[in-house]
């Protein structure tokens, strides 16, 4: 691992810069105090006070093969010494390699890719696609949901960050499976995923078939709280889809590259959508870049219709280049099997361990490394340990005691995410839930059971 000099004077500036002129996401800025991160490689990032923490966020759950990967920064150095941008207009090798490369992962059947700047207008795109595709307007999608902050991608969106947004038309919520806390009075996963489906069809039919577009599903829901969905569910919906006409469109954003150790959620599931969306873990953020998978079916539709869409750096060769080089250090140095591996070994075991310690983790569950705790402050009532819509302070001391000794968490509400690289080693999965055990001590406190 690189050496970091300690530069706290630099430190302070950085901050300083930052609270003056940098504008933060989802955040009331008068308040906030950043981690001042330095440098970084691999699961750990340094501050400039030279403190080490293990990330277990994967910074926004994109960094997948950890930060500062040599194969890809050198492929992005290379790549910008060769030709740093091109418009989108031209053919590229590069963007021809990536959109290769991602064509031979995805279902047979699918051999186009639409590139975008991220995940949010890579769902914006595939919805105009399954609009243009069927001329109907609407897409159903979950309450608990979470598909970007640009228009159509924050109204698909079922979590509260959508409630201040809502200035688009043509969308339309249900309930998909959760067992823990059932919308549907279910006692088993079986219940649960019948249920579930006699929902959505009740909605597809009160919303009216002939006007929706689209059924657009995290395949594991991410920032919601990483819901495995139940055996039989995405077969059931992909059995509506082809009901009723709908294009199912899989936002793969979170889920996929690696994340549940395969190189998307789907194929845990066997079902095949018609639009797949990724982003995040293509490259683990290296370069913004996202993109739609298209079936060939809906890409016809577009053979000489011309597609209303397109972005400027769709395609960027140094995003591209990235891309390539990740695909390519994941298959050689088999990361998606590390990640299935220390899941199955590691992960699971350990916060199912944690679980038996500390009463304040109602719930886990997750796959390969993409976990999730809920937490609560009575286990009989299951009451959040946050409330859905806001924060807490036994939430927010929770993640204080993380930092404090030396862990980067992902907190979303009553949640705690459990999501680290894929490459992470067994040691330091283990060193991290060192870390939580201690951490949820302090956290357990706040348990009124």
């Amino acid at each position: 691992m690189s050496e970091h000099v300690p530069d706290p004077a630099r430190g302070a500036e950085v901050l300083a810069m930052d609270r003056a002129h940098v504008f933060h996401s989802w955040s009331a800025q008068r308040a906030l105090n950043p981690v001042v991160i330095a440098a970084g490689e691999g699961c750990w990032c340094w501050d400039y006070d030279g403190k080490r923490y293990l990330d277990f966020s994967s910074q926004l759950v994109n960094a997948n093969i950890g930060l500062q990967h040599p194969r890809v920064t050198a492929a992005i150095a290379q790549q910008a010494g060769r030709l740093a941008t091109i418009a989108p207009q031209h053919a590229n090798d590069v963007r021809g390699e990536a959109a290769a490369r991602i064509a031979a992962l995805a279902p047979d059947g699918m051999e186009k890719v639409f590139f975008t700047n991220g995940g949010a207008d890579a769902i914006e795109n595939a919805i105009r696609m399954a609009r243009l595709h069927t001329g109907r307007p609407k897409v159903l999608s979950f309450y608990r949901s979470y598909h970007g902050n640009t228009t159509a991608a924050v109204n698909a969106t079922g979590d509260p960050r959508r409630w201040p947004n809502e200035f688009a038309i043509g969308h339309a919520h249900f309930f998909g499976p959760y067992l823990y806390r059932s919308a549907f009075w279910a006692e088993t996963e079986q219940q649960e995923c019948e249920r579930a489906l006699e929902h959505l069809e009740q909605v597809i039919t009160f919303e009216g078939p002939g006007t929706i577009a689209a059924i657009l599903i995290e395949t594991i829901v991410g920032t919601a709280g990483v819901l495995i969905p139940p055996p039989g569910y995405l077969a059931g919906v992909r059995a509506l889809c082809d009901k009723y006409g709908l294009v199912y469109i899989a936002d793969e954003v979170m889920a996929g590259f690696g994340r549940t150790g395969t190189w998307f959620a789907f194929e845990h599931f066997d079902v095949v959508p018609d639009l797949i969306v990724f982003a995040k873990g293509s490259n683990s953020g290296y370069v913004p870049i996202g993109g739609v998978i298209i079936s060939d079916e809906i890409a016809a539709t577009f053979d000489d219709r011309v597609f209303p869409g397109g972005l400027t750096y769709s395609g960027h060769p140094l995003a591209c280049a990235s891309v390539v080089a990740t695909i390519d250090a994941m298959k050689d140095e088999r990361i998606c099997e590390n990640a299935a591996a220390i899941g199955a070994t590691v992960l699971g075991p350990g916060l199912r361990e944690l679980d038996r310690r500390h009463p304040v983790i109602g719930e886990v569950r997750g796959l390969g490394v993409f976990w999730a705790l809920d937490l609560v402050s009575d286990r009989a009532t299951r009451a959040m340990l946050a409330p859905y819509g806001g924060s807490s302070e036994a939430m927010n001391a929770l993640a204080a005691e993380c930092r404090r000794r030396g862990l980067l968490p992902f907190i979303n509400y009553n949640r705690m995410h459990v999501v680290p690289p894929c490459i992470i080693t067994e040691a330091e999965a283990k060193e991290g839930l060192g870390i939580l055990d201690e951490a949820f001590a302090a956290a357990d406190a706040y348990y009124q059971g």
